[in-house]
């Protein structure tokens, strides 16, 4: 009896300008299937949790767009945060409404913005990650890594557990250099860290009451006046005052110090659609391999290896080019080299320096 749990924030600013704050990323059609990205992430975890088990948390901002794409889910399980406080205070408040109506149960934290490749596979470590959480550890699913990648955290893998595939995780390890990342990859001892987190909510809870109790304070707070006349008021006031920390610094860094964080290798195809490099080797491509994602018309002449979105009825015409990313909205043109998508978002940073804030 799995609760499903799916934080749904964020503007997605490497994927800007597609992406935007008031319409981001997880909302957007960027799967093989058409779907978007937060449709696929429910699909996916239908067969583990269902609609009565799912929960999403989202912004004020995209609450009524999140519920247009879900109409599945009862009303009440689409949990709005009245401002962003980073992931342990979204994941925390979902884990204490949880803890009411069942203090024995498990949930899993997944993120909306993944895209998996074997739904069948991911199902199968799902469930050996939840009999690890029936045993008590913090759970986390790591991802096997098929490159030395500089731009995610890793899992320093410690010994297995009863034999089986969950192991103990001695360290969470930042974003390494690129020789580091070769050393971790060829040792076989390191996971990717994708953000995927199974446990039962009393362990959760306990944890996060021993690392950060202000914190857990607050969540108790809210989560006893969720179903009173009162929760409007207390989300107002306490809301505001829980700290602005990630699950990973409040709670998972130190449990795997005490030995309480284990993880079980993901192989089923995980891509997280960071940047638009990334979705050109996700999506599928054409002869040339060009990804070419677009709701009008586009012309493409001697074009090889690039990424070309379209969002406007104009013409999009590209020749004699390689390796770019070209998007085209109706207020913004981005064109950058595809090597280096990852740095779109200084624009959206330069954007807001200078009070540009309506484009991002």
């Amino acid at each position: 009896m799995l609760y499903a749990v799916i934080p749904a924030g964020g503007s997605g600013t490497r994927l800007w300008p597609l992406s935007r704050a008031c319409h981001p990323k997880f909302l957007h059609p960027l799967t093989p299937t058409g779907e978007s990205l937060l449709q696929a992430t429910i699909a996916r975890l239908d067969p583990l949790a269902g609609p009565a088990r799912t929960l999403v948390v989202t912004g004020a901002a995209h609450a009524v767009g999140v519920a247009r794409e879900l109409p599945q889910l009862p009303t009440g399980n689409i949990i709005v945060e009245p401002s962003p406080r980073d992931s342990c205070a979204a994941i925390g408040l979902a884990a204490a409404l949880i803890h009411q109506q069942d203090p024995d149960a498990v949930m899993g934290s997944f993120a909306a913005d993944h895209v998996i490749g074997d739904n069948a596979r991911f199902a199968q470590v799902v469930t050996d990650a939840v009999a690890g959480a029936q045993a008590g550890y913090l759970m986390t699913i790591g991802i096997t890594p098929t490159r030395p990648e500089t731009g995610y955290g890793y899992l320093h893998l410690g010994a297995a557990v009863a034999g089986g595939p969950v192991r103990q995780v001695a360290e969470f390890k930042e974003k390494p250099e690129y020789e580091v990342a070769v050393g971790y990859v060829d040792s076989g001892a390191y996971l990717w860290n994708a953000g995927m987190f199974v446990w039962k909510v009393s362990v959760f809870l306990d944890e996060l009451r021993r690392q950060c109790p202000e914190l857990a304070a607050g969540l108790a707070t809210i989560a006893a006046a969720w179903d009173t006349p009162q929760r409007e008021s207390v989300l107002a006031e306490v809301w505001p005052t829980l700290p602005k920390i990630s699950v990973d610094y409040a709670v998972m860094e130190g449990a795997a110090a005490a030995g309480r964080v284990a993880a079980v290798p993901g192989d089923f195809g995980w891509n997280d659609i960071g940047d638009f490099h990334t979705l050109g080797e996700v999506l599928p491509v054409d002869d040339h391999g060009n990804t070419v994602l677009t709701s009008g018309r586009v012309l493409l002449d001697d074009c090889t290896d690039s990424v070309v979105v379209g969002r406007t009825d104009r013409l999009v015409a590209v020749l004699g080019v390689q390796d770019l990313v070209i998007v085209d909205t109706a207020d913004a043109l981005l064109v950058a080299p595809r090597a280096r998508a990852q740095e779109v978002k200084r624009l959206v940073d330069t954007l807001k320096g200078r009070g540009d804030g309506d484009l991002v």
